[in-house]
């Protein structure tokens, strides 16, 4: 074996969305069945508004009904002080997740405020949750291209990744939240970014339809660039209400870790428990329906 990747579930994206609330303790259930399962690092709830997303307004409950991380990261997006504010109060959390986008216009649509205003707001995000405990994680929204024209380049990428290294962000990832981006483009970006600010601490949250050749193109595309960190969730569910294709959503896991295990890479989670955590994720999706319009 070639070592170990850092591999993140994201269940906090796959039910964002959903137009029925999932009830708290199912959701600690099924967390807990994630761990148990040897997921170390979940990507699990968010501290934003209730009114825009009210999937995630129990975060603090959520977290409380986990057993300590003992070494594993728990991480919760937030977009603001006020959310980072609620997170360092909270139990159990490790990190927290700032979605930071590269295109003007998808920033000022998820977070109310533009790129420039974002900087030294994660200059101080990053001091406060230093000094609350926390690591911060920055999330490079449309990193792979926008569909609102605005502009973008690799190079450009390279340059914003620059930046958040200047202010001391120690955790990167790169995010396909558009939706289309190929196996080449992926390499391409990824391998500049490697070239430019080594690959430690750099990652991948992609996107892709769920055929397994689509899944394995990308997954090897990340790997051969240099990075070892990727993210998906089981069932591929959720992650991308703009790709203008519903059968497009995160990489799922199911697929990505026995890829990973093919490339010789490990991951700490029982392949075994792979299908029946695939199929609870699903039974989640029809339960609590449909993503909202």
């Amino acid at each position: 074996m070639d070592g170990g990747v850092v591999y993140v579930e994201c269940p906090r994206d796959a039910w964002q969305g959903f137009a029925r609330f999932i009830p708290t303790a199912e959701k600690v259930a099924f967390l807990r069945e994630l761990l148990a399962a040897g997921f170390d690092h979940l990507d699990l709830t968010s501290f934003v508004s209730p009114r825009w997303v009210p999937q995630m307004a129990d975060a603090e409950e959520v977290l409380a009904g986990l057993p300590p991380p003992e070494g594993r990261d728990y991480l919760a997006i937030v977009a603001n002080e006020r959310g980072l504010e609620r997170a360092l109060t909270a139990r159990n959390l490790t990190s927290v997740g700032y979605p930071f986008s590269i295109s003007e216009t998808f920033q000022q649509k998820n977070t109310r405020r533009s790129v420039a205003e974002s900087w030294p707001l994660v200059a101080h995000m990053l001091e406060r949750a230093r000094a609350g405990g926390l690591e911060l994680v920055v999330y490079v929204s449309m990193g792979f291209g926008n569909p609102y024209g605005d502009p973008w380049s690799p190079e450009a990428v390279v340059d914003f990744v620059g930046r958040l290294r200047e202010l001391g962000v120690r955790r990167i990832a790169v995010a396909d939240t558009y939706g289309v981006a190929g196996p080449d483009r992926v390499y391409q970006v990824l391998a500049a970014l490697a070239a430019a600010h080594g690959s430690a601490d750099l990652g991948a949250h992609l996107h892709s339809r769920p055929e397994p050749g689509a899944v394995r193109a990308k997954v090897d595309a990340v790997l051969d660039a240099g990075l070892r960190w990727l993210e998906g969730a089981l069932g591929g569910v959720g992650g991308c209400p703009f790709a203008g294709d519903e059968l497009v959503g995160n990489l799922p896991t199911e697929l990505v870790l026995p890829r990973l295990g093919e490339r010789g890479y490990s991951v700490p989670v029982a392949p075994e428990a792979l299908d029946r955590l695939s199929a609870r994720a699903d039974r989640l999706r029809h339960g609590y329906a449909a993503y909202r319009e």
